[in-house]
């Protein structure tokens, strides 16, 4: 038998450590988050993505009474860039959730589907994307989406 072992490298940062534009996005989504539409889980979540020419782009989860007819914060945010600026790349993306008026103590991460559309968008531009996930209690940064899903699936396994 053999065996794999994967790793993946997550920065922790204070707020007070992050710069000022991944302050700047940081606070975007939590303001995004504040906007959800979680009427029923409660569960509120924003994101922000902060594209190659300094612009930045929100989205919130937005629920359904029929659940699999919601969407994702991310989803939300990275699809309106996607159709709004095809040609600008996603540089970096910030995650904020709140619950009962609290922002998370807890770090919370993309899905799965988000993470494979994130995956997607990164091989869309050739580029991975500085992930921030907020916290009150501290940020986790990854850089590239594949640091959150090791063993994806991309185009290139439609090409074997």
């Amino acid at each position: 038998m053999k065996e794999i072992n994967l790793t993946t490298k997550i920065s922790v940062y204070l707020l007070e450590e992050c710069t000022e534009t991944e302050k700047k996005l940081i606070d975007a989504a939590k303001q995004a988050a504040g906007n959800a539409y979680a009427r029923y889980s409660g569960f509120k979540v924003g994101a922000a993505l902060l594209l190659e020419n300094g612009e930045v782009i929100t989205g919130n989860n937005q629920e359904n009474a029929a659940y699999p007819s919601g969407l994702c914060a991310e989803r939300t945010a990275v699809f309106f860039a996607n159709a709004n600026y095809p040609d600008r790349k996603i540089v970096a993306i910030a995650i904020a959730a709140c619950q009962n008026g609290k922002f998370t103590t807890e770090v919370v991460t993309p899905c799965g589907a988000c993470r494979q559309v994130l995956l997607e968008t990164e091989n869309r531009y050739a580029s991975p994307m500085k992930i921030l996930m907020y916290s009150e209690k501290g940020i986790y940064v990854v850089y590239g989406i594949k640091s959150l899903l090791p063993l994806s699936f991309g185009d290139e396994m439609l090409k074997r």
